[in-house]
């Protein structure tokens, strides 16, 4: 799988203060990326670089193989960025919005009116594609953002907090459109600082804080990193004691203790563990009545890298 995005020692500083400070990763075709970490972590300035919008102290990109430098338009082109600020005319409708875009990138005639049709649909917005964005709410603002990104079928879509300040249901619509983008091929950089988000979008997540990279992978490998273990609670009733002793035995589990008419396990991977603790239990002849399976989060893994946990 070859790289979309390339970044390679990335540096930027602001007088006395280094944002950014020898930040690397790259993206894979059809792979969703996410930039993880508090406000002011250097995610804004780095995804600045990225597309070519701020000038590097250090460092290279590349987008496809083409260097990236404020004056490379053709490794512009290949971008599809989506800003924290809504970049809208609020006096158009979303649909006028994107055919001023669309012409702006060289479409025309049939092909834009196409474009900017599947741009609407992707964020939802083909029933209100013709009122004006002055009237839309947050949400659908910041929908609408994402289908100006979109339209000239970029190689790489960037998205900068997509969903600060909106409400849940937008949210989560905004959540699903970059889900089927990503499902499509298309690649992505995310950057976000809810935790849950960088869970359910991205294949691996780049943890930044004060300006580097502090860790990075797919949430699993990242909490095998810090060492963390997943948590099985399995209620039941009959010999609790003995089955405890007996999952003690078993591969991959670390600790099991028979507590208030559950067994509490902590495992290397609660996934694979369960099949031999249910199997166990049969064996001592405890009837299973519930199992809850708690894995660690990036939360987790945060505090555990930086000494501090994730905050707005």
């Amino acid at each position: 799988m070859g790289a979309v995005l390339a970044c390679q020692n990335l540096r930027k500083a602001f007088g006395p203060r280094l944002a950014v400070d020898d930040v690397s990763f790259e993206i894979g075709e059809g792979e969703t990326y996410g930039l993880l970490g508090p406000n002011g972590a250097g995610k804004t300035t780095t995804i600045s670089m990225v597309c070519g919008l701020l000038d590097r102290d250090g460092g290279e990109v590349t987008i496809a193989g083409r260097p990236m430098h404020p004056g490379n338009t053709a490794a512009k082109a290949a971008i599809g960025l989506v800003p924290q600020d809504v970049a809208l005319y609020p006096d158009l409708s979303a649909r006028e919005n994107l055919r001023f875009f669309g012409r702006l990138q060289g479409l025309r005639g049939g092909p834009l009116d196409e474009r900017v049709d599947a741009a609407l649909e992707i964020v939802a917005l083909s029933e209100r594609a013709d009122d004006r964005v002055e009237g839309y709410s947050g949400g659908m603002k910041r929908r609408a953002n994402i289908a100006a990104g979109l339209l000239h079928r970029p190689q790489l879509l960037v998205l900068d907090e997509p969903t600060v300040g909106v409400d849940p249901q937008s949210r989560n619509a905004i959540l699903e459109s970059v889900e089927r983008l990503g499902g499509e091929g298309l690649s992505v950089l995310y950057t976000t600082h809810y935790m849950e988000e960088a869970e359910r979008l991205c294949d691996r997540i780049g943890i930044l804080d004060e300006g580097r990279i502090v860790a990075e992978g797919s949430r699993r490998e990242l909490v095998e990193q810090v060492g963390e273990h997943d948590r099985l609670v399995v209620g039941g009733t009959g010999d609790l004691d003995g089955l405890a002793e007996r999952c003690r035995q078993l591969a991959g589990v670390i600790q099991a203790d028979a507590v208030d008419g559950a067994i509490h396990l902590v495992t290397a991977s609660g996934r694979r563990a369960l099949p031999r603790v249910i199997e166990a239990a049969e064996a001592v002849g405890v009837d299973v009545a519930s199992i809850e399976v708690q894995e660690p989060d990036l939360e987790a893994v945060f505090l555990h890298l930086t000494g501090k946990a994730l905050r707005d």
